[in-house]
């Protein structure tokens, strides 16, 4: 599979799940002979497979690209095919944004009509804005409007996603009401409205126990189908995430295979979850957890730096030198009250634990 490029012929660093997934799309695309829902690319059936992962009856493979619950993505895509928005919920790190991609992707074959919300995400960025050169010169027109994302999704019978939905003022938040239940957008400037066609939806992402977050209204809340995508339920789960991750983000960057550092993708993901649940693996012994969530994308970050570390200043063998400094900044966010709870968790579960003592020095070096 070719690399994706941008407009001047350079790699691009990330391409979008349509362009990198490419291939997968188009034999699931032939292979799919099931009823498809207005402008759909593929079945409801084929967006879960590609989702989840499987083989084609010709051979053709398709990698998982969220592993969890099959009826979560079942219900998810399920949601997409009514006339009900979808909203993915859950703490930071539990992949919403990237089960986001991937759905638009499977389902409009574009992922790239997006709001990215933010504290200062403004009503037109949901509505529409205007050319104020062409605004100023010849007044309000529909050559002189610039249309929004949503907009573009809704003429177009698209998908159009919104991140980060609770970041957004909750003023500009309750613009999406008369979208989501209308499926109309007025246009009082110019007198008209754009109606959504058939196949136009919209999946929302949201985080309610991060800082900074809006409360949804209830009517807003009533135009979504919730859908709660929850932290991997075992070690074995989330190791396999981190290290597929890792595998294709270390790829596109020209760094060592993760499958040469497992055992240290394990164990960052046992101090993790550790911290996280508060409690050791065994059960025996409860430790205090830090401020910080220590969700499996932090995981996959401190992993991939620690690759890039073995790569450019090792010998390409992910080691414990390399992962203790990302963990360190992962744990410790509150200089005073989380390296209180990283010291204890080293000194009374780290140091003890068998076939750790190189992970235990390689951490103390760095918190000393």
């Amino acid at each position: 599979m070719s690399t994706p490029e941008n407009g001047t012929g350079a790699e691009v660093l990330r391409p979008h799940a349509e362009d990198a997934f490419a291939q997968e799309l188009k034999a699931l695309a032939a292979a799919d002979d099931r009823t498809r829902p207005a402008r759909w690319k593929l079945s409801p059936w084929a967006v879960a497979t590609y989702l989840l992962g499987g083989t084609l009856d010709d051979g053709t493979v398709i990698t998982p690209k969220y592993v969890g619950p099959r009826r979560i993505v079942e219900v998810a895509v399920t949601t997409l095919a009514t006339d009900r928005a979808l909203l993915l919920l859950g703490v930071p790190g539990t992949a919403k944004t990237w089960v986001s991609e991937h759905l638009a992707a499977a389902v409009s074959g574009d992922s790239t009509l997006l709001v990215q919300g933010t504290a200062g995400t403004p009503e037109e960025a949901i509505r529409y804005g205007w050319n104020y050169a062409r605004l100023l010169a010849h007044g309000p027109s529909r050559e002189a409007l610039v249309p929004s994302p949503v907009m573009r999704a809704m003429a177009e019978g698209m998908t159009a996603r919104v991140e980060e939905l609770t970041r957004i003022p909750a003023d500009v938040q309750d613009t999406l009401i008369t979208v989501l239940s209308e499926k109309t957008l007025p246009i009082p400037e110019l007198g008209e409205e754009v109606q959504a066609v058939r196949g136009f939806n919209l999946i929302a992402t949201a985080n309610d126990r991060d800082r900074g977050v809006n409360e949804l209204s209830s009517a807003l809340r009533r135009r979504f189908n919730t859908v709660v995508l929850p932290l991997p339920a075992t070690a074995d789960a989330e190791v396999d995430i981190v290290a597929r991750r890792v595998d294709q983000m270390g790829r596109a960057l020209d760094l060592p295979g993760a499958p040469e550092g497992l055992e240290e993708i394990r164990r960052v993901v046992t101090v993790f979850r550790e911290l996280r649940d508060g409690i050791t693996t065994d059960g025996r012994t409860k430790v205090k957890s830090p401020s910080g969530t220590l969700s499996t994308a932090e995981a996959i970050s401190v992993v991939t730096n620690g690759l890039a570390l073995a790569a450019h200043f090792g010998d390409g063998v992910l080691r414990p030198s390399d992962v203790a400094a990302g963990i360190l900044g992962a744990v410790v966010r509150d200089p005073a009250a989380d390296q209180v709870v990283w010291q204890e968790y080293l000194e009374a579960v780290v140091r003890e634990r068998d076939g750790w003592k190189d992970f235990y020095r390689a951490c103390r070096e760095v918190t000393a």
